[in-house]
């Protein structure tokens, strides 16, 4: 592994602890403030709108300018977004906050092109996998102290702490390396990355993917809360597992074809879905929420599918329109989760279900016949 990739990885294990310890309690803390569940889904949804906007700006920019100051940037906004949501005394400050943080997924296509720019001999696949799962490593911990201190002093002083340890992930990455800038050179005719046909009919799969594994997860802590009567701690050990998921799937599959991996990716879902609905004790639901790990292999197999089939001056703003799709998916799934929660909470789950039954009998049709590259 390359010394940028080891920095990276600590930078982004430090990042995921400090994440871990509020994200899965975002709608509970919305909750706080006196927001009902079609208000708590639309706010998630203004938040995935700030994160789908800022992506293909910032893909184009690390194409232009570099990697490592777009990175530099998202971290950076992530603090300072971290602190106005731990000092905000109102649901509208707060809100403020949480879109500037919305800004910081902007990070993600300058992240994972420089996760490939600095693969060495791995796969994109495996890089970009191992750096995610690096992220999931500091999210096993985060929601279990996030819970503790939640339930112990209040979930504000889950946000100091938060706001903290992303003080140290930021002074982490600032060192690392330079990458140089790929120049473009002239493309004609079908090399634009607007008509690659191969690459526009991925992102349609894409979308319909993270759509179909995103709406199963904004409300569900809300369901466990005020549903199934749980603590914040025992909701941040469920956390904890999720996390865990995403960092043993990341590594068993990880190094998979991508299309079979994401397929994996949704089955896990799949799984989460039906156990929240019909598991019944701690056993099950915990195992739902390992199953969970499914989101975030599916999230890092998205763009391992894509990175094959475009040119290497492309490639971030490739991963930025795929991130970009990936955000928008997260401004419709909250929206639709919380007007199905309004209308029966249980809803969501089987659903969901469906959903993620189609589209993962779509995406084993599209790959059968497509045969993408293991990237």
């Amino acid at each position: 592994m390359s010394r940028d990739l080891k920095i990276l990885s600590v930078a982004m294990l430090t990042w995921g602890l400090g994440e871990g310890m509020f994200y899965i309690f975002l709608p509970l803390y919305i909750q706080e403030f006196g927001a009902e569940p079609t208000l708590i889904g639309t706010i998630l949804g203004i938040n995935g709108l700030s994160m789908a906007i800022s992506q293909i700006p910032s893909g184009y920019l690390a194409d232009k300018i570099g990697r490592r100051p777009m990175m530099w940037f998202s971290w950076t906004i992530g603090v300072i977004a971290t602190w106005v949501m731990a000092l905000a005394p109102s649901l509208s400050l707060f809100v403020v906050g949480l879109v500037l943080y919305g800004v910081t997924s902007s990070v993600m296509a300058p992240l994972n092109t420089y996760a490939q720019g600095a693969r060495g001999e791995w796969s994109v696949g495996r890089a970009v996998s191992f750096v995610s799962a690096s992220y999931n490593v500091g999210g096993i911990l985060g929601p279990v102290i996030g819970g503790f201190v939640g339930d112990s002093y209040s979930m504000r002083t889950v946000y100091f702490g938060a706001g903290i340890m992303f003080v140290v992930s930021t002074i982490i990455v600032f060192f690392i390396s330079h990458q140089p800038v790929v120049k473009t050179a002239h493309m004609e005719g079908n090399h634009q990355l607007i008509r690659n046909k191969r690459y526009m009919k991925m992102l349609g799969i894409i979308f319909l993917v993270i759509l179909a594994v995103t709406l199963p997860q904004p409300m569900a802590a809300n369901f466990l809360q005020n549903q199934r009567g749980m603590s914040l701690s025992r909701i941040g050990q469920f956390g904890s597992l999720g996390a865990l998921g995403s960092v043993v799937l990341m590594l068993a599959f990880g190094h998979r074809p991508p299309g079979v991996a994401l397929i994996i990716g949704q089955g896990g879902l799949l799984l989460f879905s039906f156990l929240l609905w019909q598991g019944e004790g701690l056993f099950w639901i915990g195992l739902g929420y390992f199953a969970l790990g499914g989101y975030r292999l599916s999230r890092a197999m998205t763009l391992a599918l894509v990175r094959p089939v475009v040119r290497e001056q492309e490639v971030g703003l490739a991963f930025g329109l795929v991130e970009s799709l990936n955000a928008f998916a997260n401004v419709l799934a909250p929206v639709l989760a919380g007007v199905l929660y309004d209308w029966r909470p249980v809803a969501i789950f089987p659903i969901s279900v469906a959903v993620i039954a189609l589209t993962m009998l779509f995406s084993m049709r599209y790959f059968r016949r497509n045969n993408p590259d293991s990237g």
